[in-house]
């Protein structure tokens, strides 16, 4: 009787001990994420930062042993401002934003960039036959503001055509009024992004859509990181960079699949399915196709860009172009 009692009793210690040791790299690997604050220039319920949002339904944040909360800014040079100065790690805005950061004295690079086309778009009514910028002479259009990216994208689009904002009434319509005013026909084009191309589309527009980068290379968004970090912590930066490309690629890949997991993960979107589709094929078609390493940041493209900057009295003076990006985390260099 002694025996067995013994016997059960080591049986009942291995078992203990192999519970132990099943749960412990359980344990270790929960308490392993890493916390990190991402922040964004406008809700993440946008459909803009599906590859983010995708990246975290998808669990590609937490492969990389980080726990991503997403906290919202007052858009993308809030956004640098904040990481500049500490305050966060990491951010995203639009790829001009390191421009803009640097000519006020920010420390902030761009170290990826989420596709090859610009973000902007120059959308029009279908029956105002608008072909070029050219013919938005004299007319209305709407932005969503004076000192948004998607603005100096549009004034990029008038210069190339010799036209200045002095030659068209440019509006400055907040993020819903943007597409509300053109959508009711207050406004011949809008500088828009695909999220609310979709919303004028769906409100009853017929639209015609003139890319911005057939005119003027303004860029996609961006994931911004302070240079601090970027020298201090690169594994950190690498790990978030991988994550959310990986969520971009998604959407390229399979845009249907993309937008069942973004409307699970973001429910204000459910019963919404088809103008997320919409938005994302527009996502693809637009901004992120033809970039020939998912992510990576063209040099020549921030030059002129810097350029465009500094001659439109934007920022005081040009910088090495090297101080605005690195590829270093999307390409190795």
């Amino acid at each position: 009787m002694k025996k067995l009692s013994l016997h059960a009793t080591r049986r009942a210690c291995m078992a203990l001990l192999a519970s132990a040791a099943l749960a412990a790299p359980l344990g270790a690997s929960a308490q392993a994420l890493q916390e990190v604050t991402y922040l964004l220039p406008a809700p993440g319920t946008l459909p803009a930062f599906g590859p983010w949002m995708l990246a975290q339904a998808k669990g590609y944040y937490k492969a990389e042993g980080l726990d991503v909360k997403f906290v919202t800014a007052r858009g993308g040079v809030d956004v640098a401002k904040q990481i500049g100065a500490g305050n966060a790690v990491i951010g995203g805005a639009i790829g001009d934003t390191p421009i803009i950061a640097r000519g006020q004295g920010i420390p902030v690079k761009a170290v990826a960039v989420m596709g090859a086309g610009s973000l902007m778009q120059l959308v029009s009514h279908k029956d105002e036959r608008i072909e070029s910028p050219r013919e938005l002479k004299g007319r209305t259009v709407t932005v969503i503001s004076y000192t948004d990216t998607t603005y100096y994208a549009l004034l990029g689009m008038l210069s190339k055509v010799g036209l200045t904002k002095n030659d068209v009434t440019i509006q400055a319509a907040g993020p819903a009024g943007v597409w509300q005013q053109f959508a009711g026909k207050k406004a011949a084009a809008m500088a828009a992004v695909p999220d609310w191309t979709v919303s004028s589309m769906e409100a009853g527009a017929q639209v015609d859509i003139l890319p911005a980068d057939i005119y003027f290379k303004s860029m996609a968004q961006a994931i911004l990181a302070s240079d601090e970090t970027i020298q201090k912590n690169p594994q950190l930066i690498q790990k978030l960079v991988r994550a959310t490309v990986r969520g971009m690629k998604d959407i390229m890949a399979n845009p249907k699949a993309a937008t069942e997991a973004y409307v699970q993960h973001v429910p204000v979107h459910k019963g919404k399915e088809a103008s997320i589709l919409k938005a994302f094929e527009m996502y693809n078609k637009y901004v992120y196709a033809n970039q020939k390493v998912p992510g990576a940041i063209d040099e020549q493209r921030m030059a002129e860009l810097q350029k465009f900057y500094v001659g439109n009295g934007v920022v005081p003076k040009e910088v090495p172009v090297r101080e605005l990006f690195t590829n270093q985390f999307v390409t190795g260099k």
